[in-house]
């Protein structure tokens, strides 16, 4: 009886990355590992990403959030809405207190905040409010780092001078985040799941630093209950996170795959699970295969010279095509 192996996923893809939006791909997972991988990545990225936000306000002259200011538009309500907006990156893990004072007539945004050092605001351009009038306003803001929604008040746990207004905090730095799977083809299997992952941040972190420090959230839990070589395993991801491995690809270009066919360390496995678009084949070829039900190295390598020859698009020119890019990879067709 021949041994059963999962096998093994390719790394994340970078499908795009555009500022504060990312779009991630991983492909060759087992039938039903996308849902399990993807409902649980999504999970972790929502809930447990460090960030920083503004957790108690002081406005001189303001002894509660149901006041108005005088020559200001807004109600120190709408005020602090806006407030909640801007979004920061702290570093460090103690509380830090920043401040603002501005004369009018002026519109006032996050870049009027004086956030030095440990400090910096991400959308510079949040609206804050509107001072009407030569009259200033003086505010001071208390910065602190946390993970998800903690209200109010889990804030306010002691005695606080008269005058602060302690707020809701949305520490997440994940302003939306959603997957979704479809089937691929595995050498001769099509049920394969593969996983895009979508990630949008606040722009105090990028999508793709989400997804890695969100993998190596999921590894370090599930090694925490592994009772053997857990502390092994658990300090080679730390190693590996302090020391900034890569854990994702970029797209590969047709020259970088080329390239990548002359490393002896290459995983015949994850040659594989390669996109055909990935190794230099002509369109025509491409879209021979692709009609053909054909899209991995691996469908191609399990076929023998005649099965490709019913194709379709494929004659005799399109079989030394195929050879020539299937020897990229010391692979050649069934005999």
């Amino acid at each position: 009886m021949s041994e059963q192996k999962i096998i093994l996923p390719s790394k994340p893809k970078a499908i795009l990355e555009d500022g504060n939006k990312g779009v991630f791909e991983i492909d060759g997972l087992v039938p039903g590992y996308g849902y399990t991988l993807g409902n649980s990545l999504r999970r972790i990225i929502l809930s447990s990403l460090p960030g920083a936000a503004i957790t108690a306000v002081k406005i001189d002259g303001v002894s509660h959030e149901f006041s108005t200011i005088e020559g200001v538009k807004e109600d120190v309500i709408t005020l602090l809405l806006n407030l909640k907006n801007v979004r920061f990156q702290l570093i460090g893990d103690e509380p830090v207190k920043v401040a603002f004072s501005v004369k009018g007539p002026k519109i006032v945004t996050a870049a009027d905040i004086g956030a030095k050092g440990a400090v910096s605001i991400s959308n510079t351009d949040q609206y804050i409010c509107e001072i009407t009038s030569k009259t200033g306003i003086n505010v001071e803001l208390t910065v602190e780092r946390g993970l998800g929604f903690v209200p109010r008040d889990a804030h306010h746990k002691q005695k606080a001078d008269i005058g602060i207004i302690f707020l809701d905090a949305i520490f997440s730095p994940i302003r939306r985040v959603s997957y979704d799977v479809e089937e691929m083809r595995v050498g001769d299997k099509t049920n394969f799941n593969r996983l895009r992952l979508t990630i949008e941040t606040d722009g105090t972190l990028s999508p793709r630093e989400a997804l890695e420090t969100s993998v190596n959230t999921m590894i370090e839990q599930l090694a925490a209950i592994v009772s053997v070589d857990s502390g092994k395993i658990i300090a080679e991801i730390q190693a590996a996170t302090a020391a900034k491995t890569p854990m994702m690809e970029a797209p590969a270009s047709e020259e970088e795959t080329a390239s990548s066919s002359d490393e002896d360390s290459v995983d015949v496995t994850d040659v594989l699970k390669n996109r055909i678009d990935a190794i230099g084949l002509s369109t025509r070829t491409l879209n021979a295969l692709s009609a053909a039900n054909i899209r991995t190295v691996g469908g191609i390598a399990r076929k023998r010279v005649d099965d490709l020859l019913e194709i379709d698009g494929i004659g005799d020119k399109g079989i030394t095509e195929i050879k020539e890019a299937l020897a990229q990879f010391n692979l050649s067709l069934k005999d």
